[in-house]
């Protein structure tokens, strides 16, 4: 048997069920790999005492035959997502010391399956950034940096940087993530691994800290389709707690896995997805997807996109403006980092937001209250607003036409931390294949489907209809299987 932290969780489940080995030791195998792999700086706070807490009761309830769906799996908790008890900072200073009252749902549904919390991964800030070096905490490093390049550390993608970091370097079997606009599935391509982002509304956002409430997607991050969607299908669900929650049943997916003939399935090709500059690598790597579904009995079609160009800047003002005033409530008054020294109130506020906030989440919230400011409200916001529209209109036609929509996930790999760190508007554009879907809140994933020339992975999206993702991972898992990827 392989090295038990290099399992898929489906693997690991089988073995726990045959009784190959305990789910202790499972998370002392991931344990030893994090302690080992601290280069990579993917975790802000590690709890293995916990996580060996965790394990022992699994491994109480399997012998009593109550294990559930995810029992005695150790996974990695992206530090947006509230754990009673457990520190959680957004990877941000003005919540470095927060310690939650209370446990986001999509965490709590995890761990009532009987998963196990290795720790709390790294992000940039609220979520805010495509490359992991916005974190408070330091940069994150993909572990598919070359060894024999050590001066040269590559980026695992943003804001889940944390996530990718820990499941392509085996210390975690899975991760949660957040997608707002590209947050999950970006990371994914950059590190070989497969993330998730489902349909806006199927997985209750209570408890995970807000960036941009009606984009922002609880996600999940694992080494196979299979691993993603059990996690998806575990914790999705409706949730009072959380207005957006749909109410709609959550069908069985993992069921539909079973069988990944594609007969009947239309794949649309976006010519919009055609950007100038591109690599060849990524341009072949998508024609090479798109043969391997019709392949696997699926017929592949065009579809437009006209509204596409505008996604980015639509993005870009709507984002912001959601991020001022969610993170309006980060004051020094009621939690978090406070200033030490200040005159008064108005003093304390502007003093604590300055040495609490990122640089990045500083451009953001200046952007994002600008366009809401009076006499910009109408010729940015609304408009921009009017323009989502249009996007998630031309999603709803190509879908009478098509049934997943398949485009690369990012216009690179994986590049240097620090490369275009001067230049937001170039790191902003690593979105740009990302964005469409998230404004339309349609479900998409990302799965490697090959290395570049240098040996870095390469990554696939797929889009489908709004509540629709037995099409998505099934084309998911005809990919995955015809690329036949292996990781590091």
């Amino acid at each position: 048997m392989s090295a038990l932290n290099k399992l898929t969780i489906t693997q690991a489940l089988s073995g726990l069920e045959n009784k190959d080995f305990t789910a202790v030791e499972l998370a002392e195998a991931h344990i030893k790999a994090m302690e080992e792999g601290r280069t990579l700086n993917a975790y802000i706070t590690e709890t293995p005492e916990l996580a060996l807490e965790q394990a022992k009761a699994s491994d109480a309830r399997r012998a009593a035959g109550n294990a559930g769906a995810l029992d005695g799996i150790p996974l990695a908790m992206k530090d947006l997502f509230c754990t009673q008890g457990v520190r959680t900072t957004a990877a941000s200073k003005i919540l470095e010391n927060f310690i939650p009252p209370y446990e986001s749902t999509v965490s709590q549904k995890l761990w009532d399956a009987g998963a196990s919390m290795l720790g709390k991964v790294s992000l940039d800030q609220f979520g805010m950034g495509s490359s992991n070096i916005n974190s408070a905490f330091g940069d994150v490093i993909n572990p598919w940096s070359r060894k024999d390049s050590p001066d040269v550390k590559l980026t695992p993608g943003g804001s889940s940087g944390g996530s990718a970091a820990a499941v392509a370097g085996y210390q975690a079997m899975g991760a949660t993530a957040t997608d707002t606009g590209g947050s999950v599935r970006q990371p994914a391509a950059f590190t070989g691994t497969v993330g998730i982002k489902p349909s806006y509304g199927r997985c209750s956002r209570f408890g995970v800290i807000a960036f941009a409430s009606s984009l922002d997607t609880p996600s999940f991050m694992a080494r196979s389709v299979e691993d993603t969607t059990l996690m998806m299908q575990t914790a999705a669900g409706h949730d009072a707690k959380d207005s957006t929650s749909s109410m709609r049943d959550v069908p069985d997916w993992m069921a539909a896995l079973k069988n990944i003939d594609l007969k009947g399935m239309k794949v649309g090709i976006p010519k919009e997805y055609t950007v100038d500059g591109m690599p060849e690598e990524i341009t072949n790597i998508w024609q090479q997807g798109a043969q391997w579904l019709k392949e696997a009995g699926a017929e592949v079609i065009d579809v437009s996109l006209p509204h596409t160009h505008y996604a980015l800047a639509t993005y870009y003002i709507l984002a912001p403006a959601e991020a001022s005033s969610n993170l309006a409530r980060y004051d020094g008054v009621r939690y978090g980092h406070r200033t030490s020294e200040y005159d008064d109130l108005i003093d304390m506020y502007e003093k604590t937001r300055a040495e609490g906030f990122g640089d990045e989440v500083k451009r953001r919230i200046l952007i994002g209250t600008y366009v809401l400011s009076a006499g910009y409200y109408d010729a940015y916001y609304i408009k921009a607003q009017k323009v989502r529209r249009l996007i998630a209109n031309d999603f709803e036609n190509a879908f009478e036409q098509c049934d997943v929509i398949l485009a690369p996930t990012a216009p690179s790999t994986a590049f240097a931390l620090g490369e275009n760190q001067n230049d937001p508007v170039k790191m902003y554009l690593n979105d740009v294949f990302t964005i469409p879907a998230s404004l339309a809140g349609a479900p998409a994933m990302s799965v490697p489907a090959g290395l570049d020339a240098q040996g870095l992975p390469l990554g696939l999206q797929l889009i489908s209809k709004r509540w629709d993702e037995e099409s998505l991972v099934k084309a998911g898992r005809a990919i995955e299987l015809a690329a036949n990827f292996k990781g590091l």
